[in-house]
């Protein structure tokens, strides 16, 4: 069996949410409040073991203020 490899996308989903997440200054838990998802959701999306919804990349990229695209990776 071939180990599981992340997602490029979804790695450098997980880096951008995590950074744009820190430069708000918001905890997961904050973050997850203001996109009205639960901080678990959260937690996996930034460790790369979610794999989000458009409807929830809208939420997330809402809540930081960034533009969905920007949570996609540079």
């Amino acid at each position: 069996m071939v180990p599981h490899k992340q997602s490029e996308v979804l790695a450098a989903f997980a880096r951008q949410l995590r950074l744009y997440r820190e430069k708000k200054g918001f905890s997961q838990e904050e973050l997850a409040e203001k996109a009205g998802l639960d901080r678990t959701y959260v937690s996996g999306c930034e460790r790369g073991v979610r794999n989000p919804t458009l409807r929830s990349v809208e939420k997330l990229s809402l809540a930081l203020g960034v533009h969905p695209k920007d949570l996609l990776g540079p």
